[in-house]
């Protein structure tokens, strides 16, 4: 286990910008283990540090999603450098996940925060020939997707220019047999969009037919409607963003389970 001392001492050591992103980092893994979104030690949630865009946050390899505070937190910088470790040589971070926040982050500045998963539904729809369907009102909102096709496992840093370039201005990609990654400019529109994403694929998995050509397709809404409703919620999100409001909601949650996210 790490060093106590050194976990106490972080938010002294940082500013009050990296603290209060420390604060949403850390309530979106509690939130992710609570929504049963998580890969064991796997898979990772980066935010940018305010103020510092060369700098990301990301969870300590080792970790259940279900233990991650604002303190234990390791920042790096877009290169893989550890800027601030408190666990000291106890615990690092996984390659995969550098390979993969650190491409996005560094092409998009408009992108603070990147969620990455492996559940059940997701992965299945991953590998799936046709994609991601518009054939509910949740899936209709993470449109427009975009989709990489899978390398094998994230390791080659050669690989980021891909997955940015398949990317684009997309803020939902499926990453074939593989699993999803939405990304967002804040944690809070981060974890609705990812929780949009993985409903809308349990939804597609549901609904897909069972029993071969004797099951009958789930029905998609028109190409039309996808788009008009895709710029009814752009214009809407412009006036007043949802996540005003659900984010503390979620907040309060985890305080009323376990509160020592926020240590």
């Amino acid at each position: 286990m790490p060093d106590t001392h050194m976990l106490s001492s972080v938010r002294s050591r940082v500013s009050p910008l990296e603290w209060q992103a420390r604060l949403d980092c850390a309530a979106l893994y509690r939130l992710m283990a609570h929504f049963g979104q998580t890969d064991l030690i796997f898979n990772h949630i980066t935010l940018r540090v305010p103020g510092e865009g060369n700098r990301i946050l990301i969870n300590p390899y080792g970790w259940m999603y279900e233990e991650i505070t604002a303190s234990s937190l390791v920042t790096i910088d877009l290169n893989g450098n550890e800027v601030l470790n408190p666990h000291g040589p106890d615990a690092s971070v996984n390659f995969a996940g550098y390979v993969i926040h650190s491409a996005i982050h560094g092409a998009r500045d408009d992108v603070a925060c990147v969620i990455h998963t492996h559940t059940r539904a997701g992965m299945a729809v991953a590998s799936m020939k046709c994609g991601f369907l518009p054939m509910t009102q949740t899936a209709i909102g993470c449109f427009p997707v975009a989709y990489h096709d899978y390398e094998g496992p994230a390791v080659d840093v050669a690989e980021r220019e891909r997955l940015v370039d398949h990317l684009g201005s997309a803020n939902f990609l499926v990453l074939r047999n593989h699993g999803l990654l939405v990304c967002n400019k804040t944690a809070a529109g981060a974890f609705r969009s990812i929780h949009q994403f993985e409903a809308a694929c349990q939804a597609q998995v549901d609904a897909m037919p069972r029993g071969g050509a004797s099951g009958e397709m789930p029905l998609l809404v028109p190409e039309t409607i996808v788009a008009a409703s895709v710029e009814r919620r752009r214009i809407a999100m412009a006036k007043r963003p949802s996540v005003e409001l659900h984010w503390p909601a979620m907040l309060r949650l985890l305080d009323r389970r376990d509160p020592s996210w926020r240590d």
